[in-house]
């Protein structure tokens, strides 16, 4: 094989491998009287360790995965697949034991990847007949849930990140969401954004942005691009890590 057909060779399969990465994250876009939600995963390189989904379970439940693997590139990458392919196959298992299904994939991050490798997950399923969510938080950003009200609930419980322990265990937060509250997860990578004199976005410029965005967007979907464009006018569009950021609006009546 000549240097050329190596070099063609190694670029499809990295195209390939853009393309099963981006498969793991759908492409969500629902909205009803009930839930309204939207997500966006935007990496540094070709490939990276962030993570969404938005999952449909039975029993009118909707899953929402946000996460993100140590390190950047290819390596965060198959971090980030190893942990998303577990959590699928644990789930169909682990039924509605949110704590065992996050222990399953801490062990199996923990036997399958490099000592320094770990991932933060959030892990959440929304019971749509009584507006209540469940969770896991294993040491991710917390997301957090913002009332009419103005008032915010962190959604901090849970453990510790998969992978970084044999051990772990972890618990399970309960919070009941109301009409029009709005729920927002994300990944260090949104917050720390940097302006030209070296001072990060954070999360109160998160949060002042989804005040602002929430009163003129149509829906979850333009309140996520809203966000996104108001750190791109804050950092001038300089990015040094994989940046996610999930949305989730409460409808006006239940599932």
């Amino acid at each position: 094989m000549t240097t050329d057909e190596m070099v063609v060779d190694v670029s499809h399969d990295w195209l390939l491998a853009c393309d099963v990465q981006q498969g793991f994250m759908q492409t969500p876009g629902a909205a009803s009287d009930s839930l309204d939600y939207s997500a966006r995963c935007r990496q540094v390189r070709a490939l990276g360790g962030d993570c969404y989904n938005f999952i449909t379970l039975k029993k009118d439940r909707l899953a929402l995965v946000v996460g993100d693997a140590s390190g950047k590139g290819l390596a965060a990458a198959l971090m980030i697949a190893n942990v998303q392919s577990s959590l699928r196959t644990a789930a169909l298992f682990t039924g509605d034991d949110l704590a065992v299904l996050l222990k399953v994939v801490n062990h199996h991050a923990y036997v399958s990847s490099a000592e320094s490798r770990y991932a933060t997950l959030f892990y959440g399923t929304f019971d749509g007949s009584t507006r209540t969510l469940r969770y896991v938080n294993a040491g991710h950003n917390p997301p957090v849930v913002i009332r009419q009200d103005g008032s915010m609930h962190w959604l901090h419980t849970g453990g510790a990140p998969v992978g970084l322990f044999a051990d772990s265990e972890y618990r399970v937060g309960t919070v009941t969401l109301e009409s029009r509250d709005l729920l927002i997860a994300f990944t260090d990578g949104l917050i720390e954004a940097t302006n030209q004199d070296g001072e990060e976005w954070g999360v109160q410029g998160l949060l002042k942005a989804a005040a602002c965005g929430a009163q003129c967007s149509r829906d979850a979907g333009d309140l996520v691009n809203s966000i996104f464009d108001t750190m791109d006018d804050f950092s001038k569009g300089h990015q040094t890590d994989d940046a996610t950021l999930a949305v989730v609006r409460v409808g006006s009546r239940v599932f």
